[in-house]
């Protein structure tokens, strides 16, 4: 079975995991700063912060940035759904807003709409949330001009999209947001196994940040009251969580870092293979705008449904029974059982639903051989006819 994606482990990360069993330090210790620094020098932000997860670094990077109970987290629908989740984690209202049919990101023409609209109704979001699908940047220039007319805060969620580039800067820069998010989950560009990480220019939201992530708890000796205060005391000033990433996490990290730009490079040079190898196929193969590099953690393809006689499903289980593991990225989060209970249904997002019903991942990762990549297109072909 070929898998839509996997991760990439050389002898050097496995040395280097193996060197921090053998120290004094497994949890907290100097690889997690270290790797902290790599990748905030990498990607042009001041600060970092590590974390458990990319869904923990979404959290602290929405209470640093205020978000309460009662005011409005917007994101897009064609997300995993932690990218709305971090909202009502800080008990604030979730909406969306429509992709663009042919970036699949959020639209900023319906981003615009939408805010005008809600400016006179009085509930202007105070985050939103937007996200690099497939690794390709969103129109981010845009975005930022419209959250200074209309005064949102910006998350970049780009899980999908370290190493990819922004108008020339690497993503993660934060030219154009308070907060990027990455990803380091095992199947993403790079891996610490699970984690993520939270950059910004902000120093004063990096401290919420690294506070929230550590239970709230400071040991800045200026904030000791008692003169008996000693250096064991510590403070807990805010109610945080334990989303701290491990020294084991951070030395992998670190060796993987090193790779970064070889492993995007190599994802451009199978999805350029796949795009002439698929080209006369019914397929849509994926526009990447000129302005923009993409970490091309996914690599989708969407089906012309009205010239092949096959339905989605009979396409993707064909695939899946042939011995590629395909893959759906993703379900429309408003569809979901649990956001229906706040009044969404099919047909609030159209073009969201729309790519649903016709978006498949194929296989995409640095290590899938040219033999495999043409057993996957073979499958497709005979799948679709």
């Amino acid at each position: 079975m070929i898998p839509y994606g996997r991760q990439d482990i050389s002898k050097e990360d496995i040395n280097e995991v193996l060197e921090v069993l053998q120290s004094d330090y497994l949890t907290q210790g100097p690889k997690v700063p270290l790797f902290e620094r790599k990748v905030a020098e990498h990607v042009g932000a001041k600060y970092s912060v590590a974390v458990n997860s990319a869904t923990s670094a979404l959290h602290i990077a929405c209470l640093s940035l205020g978000l309460e109970e009662g005011e409005w987290l917007w994101t897009t629908p064609v997300s995993f759904v932690a990218s709305a989740n971090c909202g009502l984690y800080c008990g604030a209202k979730v909406d969306f807003v429509d992709i663009d049919p042919a970036t699949y990101n959020l639209c900023p023409k319906a981003l615009g709409l939408k805010l005008e609209q809600a400016k006179l109704e009085g509930c202007l979001p105070k985050v939103v949330v937007v996200v690099h699908l497939c690794g390709q940047p969103c129109d981010m220039l845009s975005i930022y001009n419209l959250s200074k007319l209309y005064g949102f805060r910006i998350i970049e969620d780009a899980s999908h999209a370290i190493g990819g580039k922004y108008c020339g800067d690497y993503i993660g820069g934060c030219k154009y947001s308070d907060v990027t998010i990455f990803s380091f989950h095992p199947v993403k560009i790079i891996t610490t196994a699970e984690g993520g990480m939270a950059l910004t220019n902000n120093a004063e939201l990096a401290s919420r940040m690294e506070l929230y992530r550590s239970h709230g708890i400071t040991r800045d000796s200026a904030k000791m009251t008692k003169a008996s205060d000693g250096p064991w005391y510590y403070q807990q000033i805010a109610l945080g969580f334990n989303y701290r990433m491990t020294d084991l996490q951070g030395a992998l990290g670190l060796s993987q870092l090193k790779r970064l730009d070889k492993l995007v490079s190599r994802r451009h040079e199978l999805a350029k293979r796949y795009d002439k190898l698929l080209e006369e196929q019914p397929v849509q193969l994926p526009w990447q705008h000129p302005d923009s590099y993409s970490g091309l953690h996914l690599y989708v393809v969407r089906l012309r449904l009205g010239e092949i006689s096959k339905t989605y499903r009979q396409v993707f289980e064909a695939m899946r029974n042939g011995g590629v593991n395909v893959n759906l990225h993703y379900i429309p989060i408003h569809t979901q059982p649990f956001y229906r209970q706040f009044g969404y249904s099919e047909g609030d997002y159209p073009e969201a639903e729309k790519y649903y019903r016709e978006a498949i991942s194929l296989p995409m990762y640095p290590s899938l051989t040219e033999r495999e990549q043409d057993f996957v297109v073979s499958m497709l072909r005979s799948s679709l006819s």
